[in-house]
């Protein structure tokens, strides 16, 4: 479980996060929503202890990120996955030595082991024989489905995801989605998600939580967003492309 503790956050003055509080469980996929600027990602950076909230405290199963050690950092650090906006791999390494890259800093297994690891999560999310690729040719798709790969490579606790699916199509986006959904499942993680994506809030948004000008909003989940009476859910919500035709849906349900 992790635990967010009335967090706060400033930059030049400016109050970033205003004592955000959320508790988040394992084998769910949690969704992170709000308008540009509303301080979903220095929420989300926080969560991965990129940047320290001034005020408040984050616990992972139990263990005080403010208490910990750069030892007992480091080693929380082997627990995350992150999938990062647009993939992130870097271009000019093949796709075996892309996913092997958390397994060079935090391991010291041999390379057979490596490799065995590396066929293992590229199976997992259904991509085989493209080791030797480079991002370049590889479809959009197939390289957020690499990301994901090196992001579950560690068997991590936590998976962090900003925007998954920018840049994909719909139905790509939804195979992103799902793949994810289950690959939480299977691991028993903890799936944290930035997102603006609608599509991916009605897939697989088993929490919700809407942030507001650095203030947690709103909390709920799929089934309760197209039936809240808060306004500013209501307005953002509106801006999607989505809202007729699924609130017609849950309202009819």
């Amino acid at each position: 479980m992790i635990e967010v503790k009335d967090i706060h956050k400033s930059f030049n003055g400016q109050h970033i996060l205003k004592g955000v509080s959320a508790t988040f469980h394992k084998s769910d996929t949690s969704m992170i929503i709000g308008s540009s600027g509303s301080g979903k990602t220095v929420f989300l950076k926080c969560l991965l202890g990129l940047i320290s909230p001034e005020k408040g405290d984050i616990c992972y199963d139990g263990r005080h990120y403010s208490q910990m050690t750069l030892k007992e950092k480091r080693e929380l650090r082997k627990e995350i996955g992150m999938v990062f906006q647009g993939g992130a791999l870097f271009d000019s390494e093949t796709i075996e030595d892309n996913i092997k890259f958390p397994l060079k800093m935090f391991t010291n297994n041999s390379p057979e082991e490596m490799r065995d690891r590396v066929n293992f999560v590229l199976k997992r999310v259904h991509l085989e024989n493209v080791n030797q690729k480079f991002p370049a040719e590889l479809s959009g798709g197939m390289q957020k489905r690499v990301a994901i790969a090196r992001a579950i490579v560690m068997n991590p606790k936590y998976l962090f995801c900003d925007e998954p699916n920018s840049g994909l199509d719909p139905q790509t986006a939804i195979v992103i989605d799902n793949l994810i959904q289950e690959i939480t499942d299977e691991y028993e993680m903890i799936t944290i998600i930035n997102s603006h994506d609608m599509n991916s809030v009605m897939e697989i948004g088993e929490k919700i939580i809407f942030l507001k000008q650095g203030i947690k909003e709103w909390e709920g989940s799929y089934k309760t967003i197209f039936k809240t009476d808060n306004q500013a859910v209501t307005d953002f919500v509106y801006s999607s492309n989505l809202y007729k035709k699924v609130r017609e849906t849950y309202n009819k349900g």
